[in-house]
């Protein structure tokens, strides 16, 4: 949820800030803006509503804004409609908001996050003098830390710490203050920030993508902590405002990883790297033919003694979390539970000691998921992360962590990092079976094969893209579609349908096959696509009569399957045949063609594949 960048050093500061920014729009398209300082200049301040290209052009590519220090931000709208006056930067003075140029205030910043009492807050300001130009809770964090700065006669850190103990919500801020020309001020709770230092400059980001081109070391602010920020410096304070000793960490991915490579989109670009994100994960956990987890924590005596597993994500994450249940109950013959992070901590938490609760997400930054985690270790449960994003919140906390190899992701709608999250589970159940004594030799040894084998078949998969683009385009102008299957082919379904309504805009729900005549079914009429996922054979017959079901009433029939044993196209009018595996791990070649549909869908569309309207990246939000 939006996009910070900050930077102090020797060269012009906007045209940094804008190339920070275009890698962080995917956080939030609704309005950007940038405040410079030229020396002991006022912050001079230019907005804009729309996509970032409208404020590069207001300032020809950054061009026409002096200065060697600022701060920037792409905004996804939470408190206040997008709009010129609700676009950040915001001002401690009494400004219109809306204007652009120099700005007579003692602090100017720009927020990530949620204030939960803003309007209280917002009240007692009011009642000291302050006016207010915008309809967000940003400008009431501003004007607070103003109000503490004034009062007390107090430092920027002094300042920013009384506002973050009056606070109450989630936030990445950065600040600039006129008494300190060069520096920034920054700090965070529960909302990422990241700091990067090189050759006499400093960068500030929401995420790594946006600094990676000038650093590779890497400072991840701590919760409820503060950082001054000078050209070449940053120095970190507690919310005692002592200084603290940060340690960095190394990023080993490249800057080309996060630019799209002579491909139209990130999201197709992230779907052909999927060989290599699964190639990656499973190479990093699997050593001489066997799944080790010991780098996470997880040995086998410690696996063997879990009495449960309990897994809470959101979105494409708890999708893929939903395929770990099935697998690791059938494979290490455990109970699994796979609940939505946004409701699980508001319902009676029951969990036995010995249980392992697994939080996935793909930033490491989830407000839901991470709340779930914390959730969980306040009551003494063992935790285990699987995040993309080293050194992350979740990642931090957690009392073990597996790290999925998909590099950075930068489309709204998740592809590889799915794929990785996948596999990631997939390890997950086969440790758990091992270490429990619940597979002969040759079955482990089968499925470690059948596990190395999918970055290959996953790019034959691949080999089907020019089919579903064709079918993509005469079905582009539906209204509805249904995704169905049974078992670990329902799971799939829900990442097929969520990959085509959040890009395509085409309403689809996603349904157990044998639920369609519980209800469903009365909502089935002439030309409703219905996708058909068979890969599990003691299952296909089964759906397939449901999927009959449907096209008796008029439905159009598309049907997703590896099994050749059964011939799939006498029933249903379009089938997309993916290479055979072991029917645990068919979800990772069965979603290939749903992520193509949705992208083809979404192209023929004329849609912004990788900033669907309303969607942010990460959400740092509840």
């Amino acid at each position: 949820m939006c996009g910070i960048v900050g930077f102090t050093g020797r060269q012009q500061a906007a045209p940094v800030l804008l190339a920070g920014l275009s890698k962080l729009e995917y956080r939030g398209y609704d309005s950007s803006g940038l405040a410079v300082r030229d020396g002991d200049s006022l912050a001079e301040v230019v907005k804009a509503t729309g996509k970032l290209r409208n404020l590069a052009e207001k300032i020809d590519n950054g061009a026409a804004l002096p200065g060697t220090c600022g701060i920037g931000h792409t905004r996804w709208a939470t408190h206040g409609e997008p709009s010129q006056s609700n676009a950040h930067p915001h001002v401690s003075g009494n400004a219109t908001g809306s204007a652009s140029g120099p700005v007579e205030s003692d602090v100017v910043g720009v927020h990530n996050g949620i204030i939960e009492n803003y309007e209280e807050l917002r009240a007692k300001l009011t009642g000291n003098g302050y006016t207010f130009y915008s309809s967000t809770d940003t400008e009431v964090v501003i004007k607070l830390v103003d109000y503490y700065y004034k009062k007390y006669k107090i430092g920027p850190i002094d300042a920013i710490n009384r506002m973050m103990v009056r606070v109450r919500g989630s936030y990445a801020l950065a600040l600039m203050f006129k008494d300190y020309p060069g520096e920034i001020y920054a700090a965070r709770k529960d909302s990422p920030m990241v700091i990067g230092v090189a050759d006499g400059e400093t960068f500030l980001a929401s995420d790594v993508p946006a600094i990676l081109k000038y650093t590779r070391d890497i400072y991840y602010i701590d919760n409820l902590q503060s950082v001054r920020i000078l050209p070449g410096e940053a120095h970190f304070f507690d919310l005692n405002g002592d200084e603290v000793e940060m340690e960095s960490t190394h990023i080993t991915w490249d800057a080309a990883a996060a630019e799209k490579g002579g491909y139209e989109h990130f999201m197709i670009k992230e779907i052909h790297e999927q060989p290599d994100a699964v190639r990656d994960t499973l190479a990093s956990v699997i050593k001489d033919n066997r799944v080790d987890l010991s780098v996470s924590g997880l040995t086998p005596d410690v696996l063997k003694d879990i009495s449960e597993v309990h897994i809470a994500a959101c979105g494409s994450a708890w999708h893929a979390g939903m395929v770990g249940k099935y697998v690791i109950e059938d494979l290490a013959e455990l109970q699994v539970t796979a609940e939505l992070a946004s409701e699980f901590r508001y319902k009676k938490i029951l969990l036995d000691k010995d249980a392992l609760f697994i939080v996935i997400s793909q930033s490491g930054e989830t407000a839901d998921t991470l709340a779930a985690l914390r959730a969980a270790k306040e009551r003494g449960i063992r935790t285990l992360a699987v995040v993309n994003v080293v050194g992350s919140t979740i990642a931090r906390e957690a009392d073990n962590v597996l790290y999925t190899l998909a590099g950075p992701e930068i489309s709204v709608a998740t592809t590889k990092a799915y794929s990785a999250q996948l596999v990631a589970m997939y390890t997950l159940a086969l440790a758990l079976a091992d270490a429990k004594g619940k597979l002969e030799k040759n079955d482990y040894d089968y499925y470690i094969e059948e596990l190395l084998a999918l970055p290959e078949k996953i790019s034959r998969a691949l080999e089907n893209k020019e089919r579903i683009q064709w079918f993509a385009s005469k079905h582009s102008n539906s209204r509805d579609m249904f995704y169905i299957g049974r078992g670990l082919d329902y799971a799939i379904s829900l990442e097929g349908s969520l990959k085509m309504k959040e890009i395509s805009y085409i309403h689809s729900e996603a349904y157990a096959a044998g639920e369609l005549k519980h209800g469903t079914i009365s909502l089935v009429e002439k030309g409703l696509l219905v996708i058909g996922l068979l890969t599990q054979e003691g299952l296909l017959e089964k759906t397939i009569s449901n999927m009959e079901e449907c096209r008796a009433r008029g439905a159009y029939l598309m049907g997703v399957t590896s099994n050749g044993n059964y011939n799939v196209e006498d029933y249903v009018n379009f089938t997309i045949y993916v290479p055979k595996t072991d029917e645990h791990f068919a979800g990772s070649l069965a979603v290939i063609p749903l992520q193509l549909l949705g992208y083809y869908t979404s192209i023929a569309r004329g849609l912004d594949v990788d900033k669907p309207r309303n969607l942010a990246k990460s959400v740092t939000v509840e």
